[in-house]
């Protein structure tokens, strides 16, 4: 399979680079994955397009501000430090309680041996060793708690193809889900952006279950595909965990025949990750519990298979799950994502949930309906 065979065209216009007015203002393109057929709504309107038994699942990951600004520290000749160029290090991953996978700019000045001041000196960080793409291994020193320090200091990570001169004072808000609460993530989980605490009231008023699960996500959501055949991609690790309260209603749902709605890949790849290690060497294959007769006892043991896959993750793990048309979909029968960029994984994603040909469309359609795309755009509802 081609990466180029995941294309499609975007006006420049269309990509958001501001949120909009109000979070559930969004727009919603309903896709019916049997009749192939479109809705165009608000997001306000979603508990419309839901059934009462339903289960949402929420990535409850919370961004922290992981791009520092500083200046370089330099030694004069006559061994006196000042301070040099501006620098910016944004943070990736964490190695050990002070030491980062990051990335610098610029990075062609940054050589293993290079200083970095931060916040008049509260925080100082050495690059001590270089990785391939860019990464560097970075060291910091912190005068107090260095969590603290990065909370009051840093800037949101936008993503890359919001391009501003600054920062606006309404991203470290707006970046963020009204349920973000687990820290550790340097993207947002862009699909539950559009949730407001209103909205989830109504759900739970109408019926429909709301689980929380937590997957980090990593900056390899940014990276494109460099390959030309899909199969040879490979995905950044990422760590997920799911409660045990989230595995029993996940659990539950799944045994009653009930449909588990995903909001957003990174849940998508956290729930399906779960419930594969042991089924894949057992040979079995989930079924849709729509299409299979109720009660029966091959069809429950594959269930209460998916529900023990569940139950045992309760611990932080991680996942490097790559999903990409011809996956197995073992829990999830919804899925609510944003809109992706041409050729990513992300869209691969959502073209396995789907038939491809059948997204491609759905995105057609949001080009010629003037969706808003990418991160701070519009929504889509599969079911």
């Amino acid at each position: 399979m081609l990466v180029a065979d995941f294309d499609y065209e975007l006006p420049e216009h269309l990509i958001a680079q501001e949120p909009s007015s109000k979070r559930d203002e969004s727009r919603l393109l309903v896709v019916d994955r049997q009749s192939g057929e479109f809705v165009d709504s608000v997001f306000a309107e979603l508990p419309s397009h839901l059934s009462p038994d339903d289960l949402i699942v929420l990535n409850n990951t919370r961004v922290f501000p992981a791009r520092l600004v500083g200046r370089r520290i330099r030694v004069t000749p006559r061994g006196a430090t000042v301070l040099g160029g501006r620098v910016e290090v944004f943070l990736v991953s964490r190695l050990e309680p002070l030491v980062w996978e990051a990335l610098v700019k610029p990075g062609r000045v940054l050589l293993p041996g290079a200083r970095v001041e931060f916040a008049r000196g509260k925080l100082t960080a050495e690059v001590i060793h270089w990785r391939e793409s860019g990464r560097r291994i970075v060291r910091f020193e912190a005068d107090g708690d260095f969590d603290e320090i990065i909370d009051r200091i840093g800037r949101t990570p936008l993503p890359p193809y919001i391009k501003r001169d600054e920062e606006d004072r309404l991203d470290a808000e707006r970046y963020q889900t009204v349920f973000a609460r687990e820290r550790g993530a340097v993207a947002a989980p862009t699909a539950g952006l559009h949730f407001t605490p209103e909205l989830l009231n109504q759900l739970r008023s109408k019926g429909v279950e709301i689980a929380e699960i937590t997957l980090h996500v990593g900056y390899g959501t940014f990276q494109p595909v460099r390959v030309e055949r899909v199969e040879d991609h490979h995905v950044e690790p990422e760590t997920y965990t799911i409660p045990e309260v989230a595995a029993k209603s996940i659990s539950r749902a799944l045994l009653e025949g009930r449909r588990v709605i995903s909001v957003g890949t990174t849940t998508t790849r956290a729930l399906e990750s779960a419930a594969m290690p042991d089924i894949t060497a057992r040979g079995l294959e989930i079924e849709d519990t729509s299409s299979t007769r109720e009660g029966s006892a091959v069809q429950d043991e594959k269930l209460r298979t998916v529900t023990r896959l569940l139950a045992s993750s309760p611990k932080p793990r991680t996942t490097d799950l790559f999903i990409y048309p011809g996956f197995d979909f073992r829990v999830i029968r919804g899925l609510i994502t944003n809109f992706h960029l041409p050729r990513s994984s992300l869209l691969m994603l959502v073209g396995a949930f789907s038939k491809r040909a059948l997204i491609l469309d759905a995105y057609r359609h949001a080009v010629e309906h003037q969706y808003r795309f990418y991160s701070y755009g519009d929504a889509m509802l599969i079911i």
